[in-house]
C-alpha cells in the first residue's frame, strides 16, 4: 500500500512550518523545523486513523498527488 502524500510549507503567519495530508481532512501538525513538522503530523496522522477506525468511518485510500508527480497518459 502506498502512504498518504504530506505537504510542508513555511507559515510566516504561525512563524513555523506546517505539514499536513490533504487525503485526510483537517489532519495536519506544526513545527518549528521541516523536521519537526513532519514527525508531528505522523503522529497527527496515527492518530486520525485510529480515531477513524474506532468510530467507524471509512478511511480514504491515498489518492492525493500533485501536479509535478502526475505523468500524462
Amino acid at each position: 500500500m502506498s502512504d498518504y502524500h504530506i505537504n510542508i510549507f513555511y507559515s510566516e503567519e504561525d512563524g513555523g512550518y506546517i505539514a499536513d495530508i490533504p487525503d485526510l481532512d483537517a489532519c495536519s501538525a506544526f513545527g518549528r523545523t521541516p523536521e519537526e513538522a513532519l514527525a508531528e503530523v505522523e503522529k497527527a496522522k496515527e492518530a486520525w486513523l485510529a480515531a477513524a477506525r474506532e468510530q467507524g468511518k471509512p478511511v480514504p485510500p491515498p489518492r492525493y498527488r500533485p501536479v509535478i508527480y502526475q505523468t500524462a497518459q
